[in-house]
C-alpha cells in the first residue's frame, strides 16, 4: 500500500509491484528520452540493450495489470450492440466518473491548489496528438481514418494558432507551472506510462484504440469543471482555451471515435474487443487513482490552512 504525505492509497496502476514510485519515475525518464528526436550516437548498442531492459518492465507492468481486471473484461458483452452499450455506459459509472475532486476545483480551490492540480496533469500528460499518430499505425481503415480526422483536429486543422498541445503550454507558462518528473505524484506518472506503453507497442494498439476512446469519452465533464474554476479564479480567456475547447468538442470527437472505430472493429474484428475493453478500464482505473491522490494532498493541505476554531470561555 503506498501512501502519500503519510495517506495510505490504493496502488492499483503499480499492478502488484513493491515500488511503484521508483517504476514509474524510471518508465517516465525512459519515455522521455526514447521519445524525443535525436541523432545517431556511438553508443546506440547501449541504448538498445537499456531499451530491452525498460521494454522489459513496461511489459511486466502492463501484463500485471490486465491480469488485475481479467474479472471485470470477462463481463463485457462481444457482441457489437452490446459492446457499444457497454463502452457509452462508462461515462456514467466507470472508476473514477463523477470524483468530487472535479466539483471543488471548479467551486472551492484557491489558485495555488489549482496551479498544483494543473502542475500534476501537465506533468502526466502524454500528448494525446502523438498517441493518436502512433496509434493508427496500419489499423483498419475506417478506424484508421478516424484516427486521423482526430489528429488533425489536435493540430488546429493545419493552423498553429489552433493546436491543442501548444494550448495547455501556454496555460503552462501563464500560471508560472513547473512540472517535472521529480515534482509528480507516481500516479500521474503510471497514467501516462500506460497510455505511452498502449500506443508504442503494437500488442496493445487496440487497448490503445479503448484509451484514447475513453478519454475522449469522459473528459469534457471534467474539463468543464477546471474550466470553471479557472473563471471564477478570473484567469484569461488564453489561460482556459484549452479545457474550454475540449469541454465542447471532446463530446463530438467522442461520439465519432464510437461511430467510426469502434463500431467498425466490433462489426469485423470481434476478437478485438476484450483489448480494446481492457485498454478502457486501465485508463480509468489509472485515472481513478490519479484523483484520489491528488485528493489526499490537497485535501489534507486545505484542512491545515482552516483557522482553529474560537473556544467560548467560560464565565
Amino acid at each position: 500500500m503506498a501512501t502519500i504525505h503519510g495517506l495510505a492509497l490504493d496502488s492499483a496502476p503499480a499492478a502488484g509491484f513493491s515500488d511503484p514510485d521508483s517504476l514509474h519515475r524510471g518508465l517516465a525518464r525512459w519515455n522521455h528520452t526514447r521519445l524525443s528526436p535525436t541523432t545517431p550516437r556511438v553508443d546506440w548498442r547501449l541504448q538498445l540493450r537499456r531499451d530491452e531492459k525498460m521494454l522489459l518492465r513496461e511489459g511486466e507492468f502492463i501484463e500485471a495489470f490486465r491480469a488485475r481486471i481479467a474479472d471485470q473484461v470477462a463481463q463485457v458483452p462481444l457482441d457489437p450492440e452490446g459492446f457499444i452499450a457497454w463502452f457509452e455506459e462508462l461515462k456514467a459509472s466507470g472508476p473514477g466518473q463523477w470524483d468530487p475532486l472535479f466539483d471543488w476545483l471548479a467551486t472551492e480551490a484557491d489558485l495555488d491548489q489549482m496551479r498544483w492540480f494543473l502542475t500534476q496533469e501537465a506533468a502526466g500528460e502524454a500528448g494525446f496528438d502523438d498517441l493518436v499518430a502512433m496509434t493508427q499505425v496500419k489499423l483498419p481503415a475506417r478506424p484508421k481514418l478516424e484516427l486521423a480526422r482526430n489528429y488533425w483536429d489536435e493540430m488546429g486543422r493545419g493552423n498553429m494558432g489552433g493546436m491543442h498541445g501548444p494550448m495547455l503550454d501556454m496555460t503552462v507558462a501563464g500560471l508560472e507551472l513547473t512540472p517535472t518528473i521529480e515534482s509528480t505524484l507516481w500516479q500521474s506518472l503510471a497514467l501516462a506510462n500506460t497510455m505511452t506503453a498502449f500506443a508504442t507497442t503494437r500488442r496493445y494498439a487496440f487497448h490503445s484504440v479503448g484509451a484514447l476512446g475513453v478519454v475522449e469519452l469522459t473528459a469534457p465533464t471534467r474539463v468543464a469543471s477546471v474550466a470553471a474554476g479557472l473563471k471564477r479564479l478570473g484567469l484569461a480567456p488564453k489561460l482556459r482555451k484549452y479545457f474550454d475547447l475540449h469541454a465542447v468538442l471532446d463530446v463530438e470527437h467522442s461520439k465519432a471515435w464510437n461511430a467510426e472505430a469502434l463500431v467498425p472493429l466490433a462489426e469485423t474484428m470481434p476478437e478485438v474487443l476484450p483489448a480494446i475493453a481492457e485498454g478502457a478500464l486501465m485508463r480509468l482505473l489509472c485515472g481513478q487513482r490519479c484523483f484520489e491522490a491528488y485528493r489526499a494532498v490537497l485535501w489534507a493541505e486545505a484542512e491545515v490552512r482552516q483557522p482553529a476554531p474560537l473556544l467560548r470561555q467560560a464565565g
